[in-house]
């Protein structure tokens, strides 16, 4: 503060000075805010959950298939099943055609494929055998199965138009984002009265710092065309909670935190953008595995023990947890397109993935993390085959696994052995879950206040117990509609995903849903003492750089896998007139130039 204009630091004493000369106004001024930040987290997310829980994507069309009987049939994924069978994207129910005879895919720049899937009659293109390795496609051109012609045909300009206007529309986040930047204004005025003097500014800087970049995103973004911030809006939410967890236990490390916030948003964009070209996704998919054994290997090689893991490395001044960067390749290496699947059925190279991932993790000694991956694993295990018995399997040697690796790590063991008995042990192993569930029924409904915890003091407060300063310092209710933020995504997957444009999309949406699901479980029922404390921390909340970019990166696929008009990344949307006017003079130019070095050489 002594770096300060002499007014300004005059203005900051006087108001730091008024929780002492006025006591009964500030004991007021406290109470009604205590109050009012349920009353805005409720009307900020009422709306956005709502639209989420309640969306109901329908399918796009990307083209139609011209029948023998004089029908089309539409496309409307980017990757189509045609057979006999009811369960086919495009229903041919002609004894010539196998039950899954081909698959047509379409690919970036509107090129579709046609894959062979083993029919008994074949499958032609123009009268051409398709190519083992599938053959190209475009449209006007006759593809038969077994004697079967149809046509591929275009959408019409006037039907796109149709669709796009009658298609279900986000709802507006100007409302949300009003309130949210009123939540995080007064989380900032708060602050600013119970920080000590060498944090007085840092704190509420950091604050309306999110706001400034929140507000930025979601304008640039809105000018370019984009719909849809129900997931971002949640995200900055939990990511402003994230902000005063972290200035209640160590206000030092918030503008780390606030750094990670950034960066979580950049790799958000970034993995977004990427998912836009699944050719470009399927080249790098096993560069994306070995990125996840990397990772695993780094924290094994370098790492060192906290909270019971050897899972942090330092450097430079900064720890952060290469597991939690793991978790985004290892989803990116799981997902398959369905030309993929039907091209190599087997998991088992995703198997070994896996285990490779699960070792890796029980040589560290980190069981929550371990769980995630293998939760994980089920989800994209079951979406790519079905398998039930194979699944079954796998779980029971999991189980049997877990059972060996109990008794093998004695830490593991110790929390095993408190669970459920934590206030039997409470001064000893159950010391950390009976201090958050006191502290959280200290919060009752409304909480004590921003920094006017104690819990911040027990270790791993701010990480693996978040979840009891929550209820400490904002009160239960604001604590429970952070669980049903993730709620609303994982139910917003499952919506997503029945009208999903490609198999790749579904299968890492719903992973990373899951996974975000499953992790906030562990960590909020373990805090209580419902569960095993697993040590794992809550998406967006917990402090924690690591943690934080591995929330937004999650996020960013099922942003890819959202349907509604305008609010996904995985398409471009359609060039405004001076974008093609810049286009095409790019082109003319290129001839022109073109041509003029065709006159040289001759």
């Amino acid at each position: 503060m002594n770096a300060l204009p002499a007014s300004l630091q005059a203005g900051l004493t006087v108001l730091r000075q008024l929780p002492a000369d006025h006591p009964d106004f500030y004991a007021w001024y406290t109470l009604i805010l205590r109050f009012l930040f349920p009353v805005l987290a409720v009307l900020m997310l009422v709306r956005i959950i709502r639209s989420l829980v309640k969306a109901s994507p329908k399918p796009e069309v990307w083209a139609y298939l011209s029948l023998p009987n004089g029908a089309s049939e539409p496309l409307t994924h980017w990757e189509n099943i045609l057979g006999r069978s009811p369960a086919s994207d495009v229903l041919l129910n002609y004894p010539v055609v196998s039950r899954q005879h081909a698959a047509l895919i379409r690919g970036a720049g509107e090129r579709w494929t046609v894959y062979d899937l083993g029919s008994k009659s074949g499958t032609f293109i123009n009268g051409k055998r398709v190519e083992p390795e599938g053959s190209p496609m475009t449209l006007g051109d006759v593809l038969s199965l077994g004697g079967v012609d149809t046509v591929l045909l275009p959408v019409s300009d006037q039907e796109t138009a149709r669709r796009r206007k009658a298609a279900q529309k986000p709802v507006s986040p100007w409302g949300s984002l009003i309130l949210l930047t009123v939540f995080q204004a007064l989380t900032a005025l708060q602050f600013l009265f119970s920080a000590d003097e060498e944090h007085v500014l840092l704190l509420p800087a950091a604050f309306l710092c999110l706001a400034l970049v929140m507000w930025v995103y979601c304008l640039v973004l809105r000018g370019m065309g984009r719909t849809g911030f129900e997931m971002e809006t949640i995200a900055f939410f939990l990511s402003t909670l994230s902000l005063a967890v972290t200035a209640s236990s160590a206000p030092g490390s918030v503008p780390k935190q606030l750094l990670a916030i950034f960066l979580g948003i950049v790799l958000f964009l970034i993995v977004g953008i990427f998912l836009r070209d699944l050719d470009r996704v399927r080249k790098i998919r096993w560069l994306m595995a070995a990125g996840a054994i990397f990772l695993l290997s780094l924290s094994l090689v370098l790492g060192h023990e906290r909270y019971g893991a050897a899972n942090w490395i330092s450097l430079f001044g900064f720890s952060f947890q290469p597991s939690e960067l793991a978790k985004i390749c290892y989803i990116f290496a799981g997902a398959a397109t369905l030309e993929r699947l039907f091209r190599k059925r087997n998991l088992g190279l995703f198997i070994l993935l896996t285990g490779a991932c699960m070792g890796y993790l029980a040589l560290m000694s980190d069981f929550g993390t371990a769980a995630i991956f293998f939760v994980t694993f089920l989800v994209i295990a079951y979406l790519r085959s079905g398998d039930f018995a194979t699944l079954s399997l796998i779980c029971g040697g999991a189980v049997f696994g877990g059972l060996v690796l109990v008794t093998v790590k004695p830490y593991i063991l110790r929390r095993f052995a408190v669970w459920g008995h934590a206030w039997e042990q409470a001064s000893d192993a159950g010391f950390q879950q009976t201090r958050t569930m006191s502290a959280a029924a200290s919060g009752g409904l409304i909480g004590v206040g921003p920094g006017e915890g104690w819990l911040h003091r027990v270790s791993a407060a701010d990480t693996d117990l978040v979840f009891g300063m929550l209820c400490e310092e904002w009160g239960l209710m604001i604590a429970v509609l952070s669980v049903a933020c993730i709620a609303a995504l994982a139910v917003f997957a499952v919506r997503c995903c029945r009208a999903g444009r490609s198999s790749f999309y579904t299968i890492a949406a719903c992973a990373a849903t899951s996974l975000l699901v499953f992790q906030t479980t562990l960590n909020v029922l373990g805090s209580v003492d419902i569960l095993p404390l697993t040590g794992v921390t809550f998406p967006f909340v917990s402090n924690g750089g690591s943690a934080m970019l591995a929330s937004w990166g999650l996020l960013a696929f099922l942003k890819a896998a959202d349907t509604r008009s305008n609010a996904s990344f995985a398409i471009r949307l359609p060039q405004t007139h001076g974008e093609q006017w810049l286009g095409n003079l790019a082109a003319s130019g290129k001839k022109t130039a073109g041509k003029e070095k065709r006159r040289e050489k001759d």
